[in-house]
């Protein structure tokens, strides 16, 4: 039997890192009210930074290779 994994459980645990924040994802869903481009869906994760505060960032992820 295979595992099976959700983008918000992948998500989960990653380090997110942009020129204003640095930190690891602690929570993700899908946030249907972005829309980034094509082949792509919209999560919005919240951060854990490395001093200890928590804030909300959108992330795209690529769903598809086509």
């Amino acid at each position: 039997m295979a595992n099976l994994y959700s983008i918000e459980n992948l998500l989960i645990g990653k380090i997110y890192r942009s020129k204003s924040l640095t930190g690891e994802i602690v929570e993700a869903q899908k946030d249907n009210r972005a829309i980034y481009y094509a082949d792509a869906e919209a999560y919005r994760v919240r951060v854990r930074s490395e001093g200890g505060r928590y804030t909300y960032r959108t992330v795209a992820v690529k769903v598809s290779d086509l």
